[in-house]
C-alpha cells in the first residue's frame, strides 16, 4: 500500500468513526425523546384518571409557551369574529 492509500484509508476510518459517533449520539437522543414522550403520556393518563380534561390541559400548556400579547391579540380577534357571527 502506498502512502497515499494509507492516508486515505486512515482518513476514511476517522471519518467512519466520527460518523458512527454522530449517529449513535442521535440514536441515544431519539431514545431519550421517546422516554420523555412516554413519561408525558403517563402524566396525562394520571391527570385524566383524576378527572382533569387533558385536551384543555394541552391547550393551557400551549398557551403558556406563547407570548402574552400574541394571546391577547388572538383572543380579541376571536371575540370580534364570534360577535360578527352572533356567537357572543
Amino acid at each position: 500500500m502506498s502512502m497515499t492509500e494509507t492516508d486515505a484509508t486512515s482518513a476514511y476510518n476517522v471519518t467512519a468513526d466520527e460518523l458512527r459517533s454522530f449517529i449513535e449520539r442521535f440514536e441515544r437522543l431519539e431514545a431519550e425523546k421517546q422516554e420523555i414522550a412516554d413519561q408525558q403520556k403517563e402524566v396525562m393518563a394520571e391527570a385524566k384518571g383524576r378527572g382533569y380534561d387533558t385536551k384543555v390541559m394541552r391547550k393551557v400548556i400551549a398557551l403558556r409557551k406563547r407570548d402574552k400579547d400574541d394571546i391577547a391579540e388572538e383572543e380579541a380577534v376571536l371575540e370580534m369574529y364570534k360577535e360578527a357571527l352572533g356567537m357572543a
